[in-house]
């Protein structure tokens, strides 16, 4: 997973990419720009690291982006540089950090959020025009069907990114979905939206991020103070204990925002175990037992025969594989069996 934290400048984006990634600063990979990678918590990976006691436990794990500050004409004008605008389109999904602070009302968030959503459809109105003449200049006097097909294609988004509305929202089949795939559009990709309230605004916080729900049709929103998060964030595990009691955080934005992120994404993780490592690996809801073998291995996905399953609830409630051989929850699935969240797989491969 990639996700890129966004907004207007003076937003605290870069205060909450803080919270989220619990360092100060990052490596830049562009100016203005961090990047770090943050272990998805999974309380199953401890479990099993307890009674497998692995050379190493390896969790999923998040790449997380602070972009440059994004104001109203920079996509569109090129004013954000060309290499943080790729960043910003290999992107999985966004977080889009919104300001309800300093005097900050319900209108400036419906504003903030709405000229962010604008600028994405701006940039991805001038990639498709760009795209659509250049197929105009390859297409010379012989036909060539797939460049018709791209053509029709791209002037149906055009004509819907013309009306305003993001590519998300544009109804595709599956083969049209996976033509723009390529395109890496930002007003197609997942995002999740941060009201970034202060300590004294958190009462109406919530209320904030319901109304704001009603405008941002099809963008979860929370709400949280990213100053606060930040301060628990460099925190020791006492320290935090105490902290998040004295002002009711009940869960750390980040944890609150990881699940999000699974959900948004629609990504579930199965695990693999031994003495060598117990390991998370996250994948697309929906994925067979040879496309989670891929995720290994491309080789183990070529080369697959049958999967070992059985699921982390049942091993817990046994203990171990041969007392979940003995329950019969213990099975052999093939190629087509859809992994579920939390199942526990050993692949069987051909030479």
């Amino acid at each position: 997973m990639y996700i890129s934290v966004i907004g207007h400048g003076r937003s605290g984006k870069t205060t909450l990419f803080k919270a989220l990634s619990g360092v100060e600063s990052a490596q830049g990979y562009s100016e203005g720009d961090s990047i770090i990678s943050i272990d998805v918590p999974d309380e199953r990976v401890e479990e099993l690291t307890k009674i497998f006691k692995p050379k190493k436990s390896t969790y999923a794990r998040i790449e997380l982006a602070d972009t440059v500050a994004i104001e109203e004409g920079n996509l569109k004008d090129s004013t954000i540089s060309a290499k943080t605008l790729q960043k910003m389109r290999t992107s999985d999904a966004f977080i889009l950090t919104l300001k309800y602070f300093d005097g900050a009302v319900f209108e400036d968030l419906e504003k903030d959020f709405h000229g962010i959503v604008s600028e994405f459809i701006l940039a991805d109105m001038v990639q498709i025009e760009n795209r659509l003449e250049r197929i105009k200049k390859q297409g010379g006097k012989k036909e060539n069907t797939a460049l018709l097909q791209e053509e029709a294609l791209l002037a149906q988004c055009l004509a819907h990114v013309n009306d305003g509305r993001v590519l998300s929202t544009l109804d595709l089949s599956d083969s049209d979905g996976k033509a723009l795939r390529g395109f890496r559009f930002l007003s197609q990709k997942p995002m999740m939206i941060v009201v970034n309230c202060s300590e004294e605004n958190m009462g109406q916080a919530a209320s904030m991020s319901e109304r704001l729900a009603h405008t941002a049709t099809g963008y979860p929103v929370i709400y949280a103070c990213a100053r606060l998060e930040s301060e628990l964030a460099m925190m020791g595990a006492d320290e935090q204990e105490t902290f998040m009691a004295e002002f009711a955080i009940e869960e750390s934005i980040r944890g609150r925002l990881i699940r999000l992120a699974f959900e948004t994404l629609g990504l579930i993780s199965f695990l693999t175990v031994g003495d060598d490592e117990c390991r998370a690996w996250p994948i697309r809801k929906g994925m067979s037992a040879q496309e989670a073998a891929g995720a290994i291995h491309s080789d183990l996905a070529a080369r697959f025969i049958r999967a070992e399953t059985m699921s982390y609830g049942d091993f817990m409630k046994h203990g171990s594989i041969a007392e979940c051989k003995k329950a019969g929850v213990w099975r052999l699935e093939g190629k087509t069996y859809i992994v579920q969240d939390g199942d526990i797989l050993s692949v069987r491969a051909g030479n």
